[in-house]
């Protein structure tokens, strides 16, 4: 399957508002954060997801027990802090690894919007 989509123009706001829940993330400020999400493509064995996520601001646990995600990011700001590392700031034009075994924060500091691509073994 061959998809032609330009995603920094794609408008995620039409989409649907769903809290951030488990087991994606945990929300830690505010209580509620809001993601908008457009899933572009699934493997048959669903083992790889390939998407658009959009994110307000708030800070979020995360734990990448059985998946590993790469992202390209569009729009916004977040700093990202594995546990026991230094925080890295995320800004449109950089891309991120978040490999199984992961933990740490993110912190939307901008509504963020980014192009992702998930894993499972």
């Amino acid at each position: 399957m061959t998809t032609n989509l330009r995603p920094a123009e794609f408008d995620l706001t039409q989409r649907k508002q769903r809290p951030l829940v488990p087991p994606s993330a945990t929300p830690i400020k505010p209580e509620e954060i809001l993601t908008r999400n457009h899933i572009i493509h699934i493997s048959d064995d669903k083992k790889v997801v390939y998407g658009l996520w959009e994110c307000e601001p708030g800070t979020s646990r995360w734990e990448y027990e059985d998946r590993q995600e790469m992202i390209y990011v569009l729009a916004g700001k977040m700093t990202v802090q594995e546990d026991g590392g230094d925080p890295v700031e995320l800004t449109p034009g950089m891309s991120a690894a978040f490999p199984v075994g992961w933990r740490g924060t993110w912190d939307v500091h901008e509504t963020f919007k980014k192009i992702y691509v998930v894993v499972r073994p």
